[in-house]
Formats: structure tokens, sequence, C-alpha cells
């Protein structure tokens, strides 16, 4: 997906129109329709205040990869959790996996 369609697919999911969102990062609503249509790529910095004000992080705006469906809510938490002492990381991480096995085993009976 081309970062032009990642934007317009955050964009939208946050309900924001293109003028407000003009707005939030310091540009137009035309400009983020040019963005949204690939006519203009924007610089790193007008790339990262949009994934700012959309609660994205830049890498899912701007590549390909493994993490790019990372909101900033979630990436917060990780890092947060990484300051943690091992302990308490890994009473977290099983509470976590405990969710996560639930989670797949719900889906393999539904499927």
């Amino acid at each position: 997906m081309a970062f032009s369609d990642r934007l317009t697919y955050a964009r939208k999911q946050k309900k924001i129109k293109q003028a407000e969102l003009g707005k939030l990062v310091g540009t137009s609503g035309d400009i983020i329709g040019k963005y949204e249509r690939g006519e203009n790529i924007p610089s790193i910095e007008v790339a990262s205040r949009i994934a700012d004000a959309l609660g994205v992080t830049l890498d899912y705006l701007v590549k390909d990869g493994e993490y790019e469906h990372i909101d900033n809510t979630t990436l917060k938490r990780l890092k947060d959790i990484e300051k943690l002492d091992s302990t308490t990381k890994t009473k977290i991480f099983d509470i976590i996996d405990t969710y996560l096995r639930d989670f797949k085993t719900r889906q393999a009976y539904s499927a």
C-alpha cells in the first residue's frame, strides 16, 4: 500500500476531513488532498506531523514493514513496558500470552 492510500485510510478511520487535518499539521486541505491522490509527497517533517495528528506511527504512513500497523498508543505502552524490571515484564507478558492464547482458541473454534 502506498503512502497516499495509508494516509487516506488513516484519516477516514479518524473521521477527519482533509481541511481539518491540514489545519492540524499546518498546511491546507488542498495539500492533504494532493498527498492522498499521490500528486505530492510531504517532507519527513510534515509526514511526522500527519502521523501524530492521526495517531499512527510514521512507519505506518511511509513504509511497508512488520510494524506498520502499530498505533502510537500501543507503541507508547511497549516503550513503557521496556523500562520495567524483568520480573514485572515477565508477569505482563504472561498476562498478554494468556489473552492471546484465548483469542486464538476462540478464532479456531469459530472458523
